[in-house]
This record gives C-alpha cells, sequence and structure tokens, in this order.
C-alpha cells in the first residue's frame, strides 16, 4: 500500500494540484499572476543572489532533463560511456546545485538583513525559499557527497523510467522499490514543490518574459516630478 500510494497515487495528486491550481489561479486570479520585485528596498544583495539562483535553476533543470527525461539508451546508441555521463553529471550538477543553493542562501539572508525587504516578504515567500532550498540541498548532497562516498547510484534504471512511466499513466511504482531513502525523500520533496506553485510566486515561472530583452526599460518617477536629471 505504501509503495502504491508515493509511487503511483501522490505523483498524481500533486500533478492535479499544480495544473487546475494553476489554472484557477490564471482564470480567476489574473492580477495575482506575478511576482512582485523588492528591488526597490535593496539592490545589491538582490542582483547576486538573482543571477546566481536563475543560471543555477536553469542548469539544474537542463540536467534534470537529460538525466530523467531522456532515457539510458539514448546515451548507449550514442556511444556515451556510463563513466563519463557520471563525470559530467556530478561535476555539471553539482556546480548547478551549488547555485542554486548559495542563492537562495543570499535570498533569506537579506530578507532578514534589510527591515523593509522583510516588512514586504510573505509567508510564502518564506516557504518557497525554504523548500526550494531544502529540495536544492537534497539534491546537491546527493550529487556531491552521496555519488562521490557511498556510490554512484544509476537513478536512470529506476526513478528516471518510473517518472516517464507516470505520462502513460502506466506507472512503474515497483521500479522505486530499491532506490536509496535519499533519493525517495528528495522526490517527494520535489512533488510537493511542484502542488505548492500555484500557490506562490513561483507560478510566475509559466510566464517566461520573451520580450524582456528588448522591451524598454521600466521607469521610476518621483510623485512631484523632480528628476535629479534636471537639477
Amino acid at each position: 500500500m505504501e509503495v502504491l500510494f508515493w509511487w503511483t497515487i501522490f505523483p498524481y495528486i500533486c500533478g492535479t494540484i499544480l495544473i487546475v491550481a494553476t489554472f484557477y489561479r490564471f482564470v480567476y486570479r489574473g492580477k495575482s499572476w506575478t511576482a512582485p520585485s523588492t528591488e526597490i528596498f535593496e539592490k545589491k544583495w538582490l542582483r547576486v543572489a538573482s543571477v546566481v539562483f536563475h543560471y543555477g535553476i536553469i542548469f539544474a533543470f537542463v540536467g534534470h532533463v537529460m538525466g530523467v527525461l531522456i532515457p539510458i539508451e539514448v546515451y548507449n546508441a550514442l556511444g556515451v560511456e556510463d563513466e563519463v555521463y557520471h563525470f559530467f553529471a556530478i561535476a555539471g550538477g553539482g556546480v548547478a546545485g551549488l547555485m542554486v543553493v548559495i542563492g537562495l542562501i543570499l535570498m533569506l539572508i537579506r530578507k532578514f538583513l534589510f527591515p523593509r525587504v522583510r516588512v514586504h516578504t510573505t509567508g510564502g515567500a518564506y516557504f518557497t525559499i525554504i523548500w526550494l532550498l531544502l529540495v536544492a540541498g537534497l539534491g546537491t548532497y546527493m550529487t556531491l557527497i552521496y555519488n562521490t562516498t557511498v556510490g554512484e547510484y544509476e537513478y536512470r534504471l529506476s526513478i528516471a523510467p518510473w517518472f516517464r512511466s507516470l505520462f502513460t499513466f502506466q506507472p512503474k511504482s515497483e521500479l522505486m522499490l530499491g532506490v536509496p531513502r535519499l533519493f525517495k525523500v528528495h522526490v517527494i520533496c520535489s512533488f510537493i514543490l511542484f502542488a505548492a506553485i500555484p500557490f506562490t510566486k513561483l507560478v510566475h515561472m509559466f510566464s517566461f518574459p520573451l520580450r524582456y530583452p528588448v522591451r524598454a526599460p521600466q521607469q521610476f518617477r518621483s510623485r512631484n516630478g523632480y528628476n535629479k536629471n534636471n537639477r
């Protein structure tokens, strides 16, 4: 029963919440579909933390696609040896994980250091950072510590095919039986994070600003019309 719940029922519960709640928020609460910036209150820490985090999360996403969504048979057909794959997975995944963790820690410290930022931080924002830190921390630990001390776990033969089987609605939950507990916790925490996306400002990830590089910069003007450039 435990195997059935965690590796068959639970993922679909989280996926359903993600899809339904995201649709509801987009249609009925469109004005909340934002990720309000606190840059106006503090810039230096945010610029470093945000850049490090976002680049790290992009690299981590690409790494998960390569390791989970692309079958191991594809790498074998391309002649990529397991040792080579794991070397780059540990090196690249480790760097990406550290970037995400460092970025999140800087964001969290920033919220405590600057009162104006702290005042404008909601409980949902704290949950997002802390839960992301938990997920990213576990992933980074597994990549850099577990795989180099305990042994390189071949998740491409268990977690990866199980995850892909969810999309065909034929979940192979038996593949998760022999997965190390730490990896299982990481997977469960990740699904909880997916389910929480519609209720946090992480929802803005579905609205990637394609026009951002070419759009006009946002301008701030004082209420009395004063502009220091006109002095």
